[in-house]
Parts: structure tokens; C-alpha cells; sequence
């Protein structure tokens, strides 16, 4: 015979009681939060493009364990300066396309 099913409540960590929603925060648009945030995303890319060469050169002198930690953190700082390029030529694209606008 098996073990009857507990109802759902009685399920530790099932809480049935609906989430009230929290009013969602309102971003700042000032020019220096985006200023901030860009010369954040360009240290972490730089950082990233450090941490993948430290990693190569442990790698080289048989000091890395795993070689596939500098396979990620390669890829992970291509991907990153891909992005940046990206987001920097987007950034001039589109001030080229305002600058046209006024003339």
C-alpha cells in the first residue's frame, strides 16, 4: 500500500498566500548614472581582459590547474570587448544621427 499525498500547505517551503507586488523602482536618468555605469563596464572589461592574461601565463608555466578556466576567461573578455565596441559604436552612430538631425 503506499503513503497518501500531503496536501500542498503541508509541504515545507510551499507558501500559498499570493506576493503582493512591490512597486517597481524607478531608474535614475541623469547623465552621470550612465556616465558611472559606463566607466564601470569599461573597468570589468579591462579586468577581465587582465584576469585572461594572468590566466594565459599560468597556463604557459604549468601553474593552472584547469585550463579550462583560461578558455572562459578568454572567451569571457572577447565577449566582453565585443560588447563594448558594440555599445561604443552604437553610441557614436547615434549622436551622428542626432548631429544630422540639426543641421
Amino acid at each position: 500500500m503506499t503513503a497518501p499525498i500531503a496536501p500542498v500547505g503541508a509541504i515545507s517551503g510551499v507558501n500559498l498566500t499570493p506576493a503582493v507586488a512591490a512597486a517597481p523602482e524607478v531608474p535614475s536618468t541623469s547623465a552621470t548614472d550612465f556616465a558611472t555605469a559606463l566607466g564601470k563596464g569599461m573597468d570589468s572589461v579591462q579586468s577581465a581582459q587582465y584576469n585572461a592574461d594572468w590566466m594565459a601565463v599560468q597556463a604557459a608555466t604549468g601553474q593552472l590547474v584547469d585550463p579550462a578556466q583560461y578558455t572562459i576567461a578568454a572567451t569571457q573578455a572577447q565577449l566582453m570587448t565585443q560588447l563594448m565596441t558594440t555599445l561604443t559604436n552604437k553610441g557614436v552612430d547615434a549622436f551622428n544621427t542626432i548631429m544630422n538631425l540639426q543641421a
